[in-house]
């Protein structure tokens, strides 16, 4: 059974940086979709960045809220996708969650859909203040 869990989150000043880690335990297919979204209290869970990647090619997108601030990247070999956001603003506090959809593919990681993604992990929780 294929788990995802999430740490690094934390409380900082704005203007600062967070790097989210998310471990997936088990394997995952090649051409999957992996994202981070968000949920801020009162509000809908929110896609903040995904990938996609297989043999041949590796696509990212981010919303315009965090374009420029936020990176997906991931570690083969640790097995570990990460979320690095820099330049926080408190908006940005939520709680933040790892997700997979291994069905999906590119239209997946860019419709980004919170029903379309199958794993998710149980959360890290940002916290910026002003």
């Amino acid at each position: 059974q294929v788990q995802l869990f999430e740490s690094g989150g934390g409380s900082v000043q704005a203007g600062g940086s967070l790097r989210l880690s998310c471990v997936v335990s088990g394997d995952i297919n090649s051409g999957a979709c992996m994202a981070w979204f968000r949920q801020a209290p009162g509000k809908e869970r929110e896609g903040v960045a995904t990938m996609y990647a297989n043999k041949d090619l590796r696509r990212t997108w981010y919303p315009s809220s965090v374009e420029g601030r936020a990176t997906i990247s991931q570690d083969a070999a640790k097995n570990t996708l990460y979320l690095q956001i820099n330049n926080l603003k408190p908006e940005d506090t939520a709680m933040y969650y790892c997700a997979a959809a291994r069905r999906g593919g590119w239209d997946t990681c860019t419709s980004v859909r919170a029903a379309d993604f199958d794993l998710w992990g149980q959360g890290t929780q940002v916290t910026v203040s002003s």
